[in-house]
């Protein structure tokens, strides 16, 4: 017989594909439209029924529930009955045939006069939650989903929303919803080390839960805005529904396995809204108040230690981005293709951190292989190596996307470099070829400029007095060789750095 398989990917976007042959426990699946609202699972079919605190009305969910998800297999906590004091969502589930969440009716339960809100109790029992947490790592990522399921009970899937002006606690109390669990306490907690991303449960549930504040960024994909979620605040990067591919790909990045790290923006989760006239892609992830890399130099300058406190965490950050992890809990080598100024984020210690890998590109070991991403966006110009404005980079040869993201790294450093005091004097803020280039250039006016004139951005005498800005103007220089197997590697530059980090006597 001819099936369909529908699945969550981490991303929690649904992909349905057709197979000749299906083994598995078939369901009804209410958003499976491509496949008859069939889906196919290992686990349980389920059915919720909720309700609209809005209009009042129920409303009843049917899905698939897959192994994975579920703790103990043969009595899963989502499945038990619902707690009869909570009115606003319950859960039902099975797996005795094929289709039979059709017949579930879950009935919510009216709270009688006097009773504690559901709201009460989901404090209480998401308390004990993190209890049972500590016991053991083992159970964390399950205990972890049912927390998250615990928070939907709170607020059925309810999508984020702007908060009125003033009213900025108005449902995000100045706690976590966890007891005094944060979010990254809950990171660190579920992930156990493989640095993957929080369970798919999880994602969703702070994704439904974060109020948006205010807006602090706009660019080709759509907006950034600061949220909410629990007294914490977080990025929320809304693409519009034409950067679909864009959205896909940098949540599917930002949960490669072992890719969490300091100094690359911290992953918090991904969804996808539809209320069915229209489509939003939210990624959410750290918040940091001082803005992007290009913002702060343009607002500031920064003396010595913070110019190469800067740079060597966003040398740090690309080399643990292009290195491969052999192991279990590998990590393939990732190229960013996009970096610049706008896409480092600085925190509040003076360090950076890099963000936007909607371009970026992994290495498949195995095939030796480059997976580029199936998206019609391109680099950001004015930062493309030579080879890649001349369009003669190899794009089967993985190091040669490390050697277009060091090139772009040399000219970062030039930035940073501008705005660095030196007794008083330093240089007003400016991109790469400013001077030669108008505000927007095209790809021909870059290739004229950097392939065939060979021009790189100035470097004033004055730097050669100073030992920092002295080393700093080397590395550019060996970041913007017109031959891409002479550049430096990340991680050639990030110990020269911190060589130069010692010498100074700085504490970085």
């Amino acid at each position: 017989m001819s099936s369909y398989i529908c699945y969550m990917l981490p991303t929690t976007l649904l992909v349905c594909l057709h197979f000749a042959a299906v083994n598995g426990l078939l369901c009804h699946c209410d958003f499976c439209k491509e496949t008859n609202f069939t889906c196919i699972t290992d686990g349980y079919c389920f059915t919720t029924t909720s309700l609209e605190k809005e209009t009042g009305s129920k409303k009843h969910a049917y899905r698939c529930l897959d192994q994975q998800l579920v703790y103990p297999p043969e009595n899963p906590f989502l499945c038990h009955p619902a707690d009869k004091l909570n009115d606003t969502f319950v859960i039902e589930c099975c797996k005795n045939h094929d289709f039979c969440n059709l017949k579930l009716n879950p009935t919510l339960h009216v709270r009688p006069t006097g009773q504690p809100t559901s709201d009460t109790v989901g404090t209480l029992n998401t308390i004990q939650v993190v209890l049972i947490a500590v016991i053991g790592t083992f159970f964390v990522v399950i205990i972890t989903a049912i927390a998250a399921w615990a928070c939907i009970c709170r607020h059925p899937l309810r999508g984020g929303h702007r908060l009125p002006p003033g009213d900025e606690s108005l449902e995000a109390p100045d706690h976590p919803i966890l007891g005094g669990v944060s979010l990254r306490d809950m990171i660190e907690m579920t992930t156990s080390g493989s640095g993957s991303g929080l369970p798919l449960l999880v994602q969703r549930s702070i994704a439904r839960q974060i109020q948006l504040v205010d807006i602090i960024g706009k660019g080709r994909f759509g907006e950034v805005w600061r949220g909410r979620w629990r007294g914490e605040n977080v990025a929320v990067k809304i693409f519009s529904s034409r950067e679909e591919r864009s959205w896909f790909r940098e949540a599917e990045i930002y949960q490669t396995v072992m890719l969490r790290h300091d100094n690359i923006l911290g992953f918090i989760a991904a969804d996808n809204k539809d209320n069915g006239t229209w489509t939003q892609l939210w990624l959410i992830t750290d918040y940091h108040e001082n803005g992007s890399l290009f913002d702060y130099l343009n607002r500031t300058t920064i003396d010595t230690a913070g110019m190469i406190r800067m740079s060597l965490s966003i040398s740090t950050g690309l080399a643990h981005l292009h290195m491969e992890i052999v192991g279990t809990q590998g990590k393939p080598a990732i190229a960013h293709r996009d970096l610049k100024t706008k896409n480092i984020l600085v925190k509040s210690n003076g360090t950076c951190a890099i963000g936007d890998l909607g371009l970026a590109v992994r290495h498949d070991v195995a095939t030796d292989t480059v997976d580029i991403p199936l998206n019609n966006r391109v680099g950001t110009k004015r930062y493309m190596a030579p080879e890649v404005l001349e369009e003669l980079i190899n794009m089967n040869h993985f190091d040669s996307f490390k050697r277009a993201d060091v090139y772009a790294l040399g000219l970062i450093f030039w930035e940073m470099a501008r705005r660095c005091n030196i007794g008083g004097i330093y240089d007003e803020y400016q991109l790469p070829f400013y001077d030669l280039v108008p505000s927007d250039p095209t790809i021909e006016e870059m290739r004229k400029v950097v392939c065939v004139d060979r021009q790189r951005p100035s470097i004033p005498n004055r730097w050669q007095s100073c030992e920092a800005l002295h080393v700093m103007s080397k590395l550019m220089k060996e970041c913007w060789y017109q031959n891409a197997a002479a550049r430096l590697t990340a991680l050639r530059i990030k110990k020269t750095l911190a060589n130069l980090g010692a010498n100074e006597d700085l504490k970085i």
